[in-house]
């Protein structure tokens, strides 16, 4: 039921034939683009089920890659977002992902920019509406519904505590939160989907608590 949005009845704002096809797609894109937190130079699309059949007929090629340059899903160029990447030196190879998906609709991208990496594996579940399961590894949930914090850290007692009060402090609401750990004491990831979209000042306190390696906004309201 965390997936249920106002998008699954009339859909978003968008550019393409199908809000599943494209407008979900464009909403993955940005996730990636904005977890890798600036502009890929390399892409590695692996598509699976109903996305590796027929993404070329709807379009959903041009709507990933679209996302990939933070368009938005009613951008007027996503008909032409492949051009723009060449353009712009993002190099994206589509291939057929093995084995099956967790949705009909699933994607990974892994990106690159320079020596930074990214990972997602997402899918669009109907409507525009996306459910990314994986980020950088790491097993979670977020829905892009609301701003996102994705906090790497070490696997350390009153990291949690230590974050959530600073949030709370700072005066936001978190709506929902998740965490997958490598293993005790190991790389842990936490997400926060927040009411309220984090600025830059709580996101750079959040950076300097101890056992923090990395915070990423991911926020496509």
């Amino acid at each position: 039921m965390r997936f249920k949005s106002v998008f699954s009845i009339i859909g978003p704002s968008m550019v393409g034939p199908s809000s599943s096809h494209t407008a979900g797609a464009v909403r993955i894109g940005r996730v990636a683009r904005q977890l890798l937190g600036c502009q890929p130079d390399q892409v590695k699309v692996y598509l699976y089920g109903s996305f590796a059949e027929t993404y070329w007929g709807h379009g959903t090629d041009l709507a990933i890659t679209a996302g990939l340059l933070n368009y938005d899903t009613d951008d007027e160029r996503i008909p032409q977002a492949d051009v723009d990447a060449e353009e712009a030196g993002v190099d994206v190879d589509w291939l057929k992902g093995k084995g099956n998906g967790p949705h009909p609709n699933s994607v990974k991208i892994s990106l690159c920019s320079g020596e930074k990496q990214a990972e997602i594996l997402a899918a669009s579940i109907g409507g525009g509406t996306i459910a990314v399961y994986e980020l950088d590894g790491f097993d979670v949930q977020i829905t892009g519904e609301y701003p996102t914090l994705a906090v790497t850290h070490t696997d350390s007692q009153g990291v949690l505590a230590a974050m959530t009060a600073l949030l709370s402090q700072e005066g936001y609401n978190i709506g929902y939160m998740d965490v997958d750990r490598k293993g005790r004491s190991g790389s842990a990831m936490t997400v926060f989907e927040l009411d309220s979209t984090p600025s830059d000042s709580s996101i750079e306190q959040l950076k300097k608590l101890p056992n923090i390696i990395d915070v990423t906004l991911i926020d496509l309201t």
